[in-house]
């Protein structure tokens, strides 16, 4: 049966290499990588992220730049010192900035993409 209804299925991320940027988020998520280096995703516990190559890729500066955030991803974590030092080890690095240092961090993925490792869960705000 056809319906009107639309659900997300997901979230894509431009990058310089789709795969080795879905490989960083499949290490710290605990996902599993499919795809090239044109096109690949994530599945992991709590969402699927896509990523697709784009050959004119520059880094988002963050907060405010030359080249402005578009998006960002927010993971919900339980312990913020011991996910966030995961997501160095994996790649990732702590931005200067942090808005909301009280419940959430602000890291750059190895392409710059800015995400959140917070204890506020979002989708349970409002």
């Amino acid at each position: 049966m056809m319906s009107e209804r639309i659900r997300l299925d997901g979230v894509t991320v431009n990058a310089p290499d789709a795969r080795a940027l879905a490989e960083f988020y499949a290490i710290i998520t605990d996902g599993e990588v499919r795809g090239t280096s044109g096109w690949a995703a994530v599945d992991g516990p709590g969402g699927f992220i896509a990523f697709q190559q784009v050959d004119d890729f520059r880094p988002p500066v963050w907060p405010t730049g030359s080249v402005p955030m578009h998006m960002h991803l927010d993971f919900h974590v339980d312990d913020l010192e011991a996910t966030g030092a995961r997501a160095v080890a994996a790649g990732a690095t702590l931005l200067d900035f942090q808005p909301n240092s009280d419940h959430c961090f602000v890291y750059a993925d190895p392409v710059g993409h800015p995400f959140c490792l917070s204890t506020w869960e979002g989708r349970l705000l409002g």
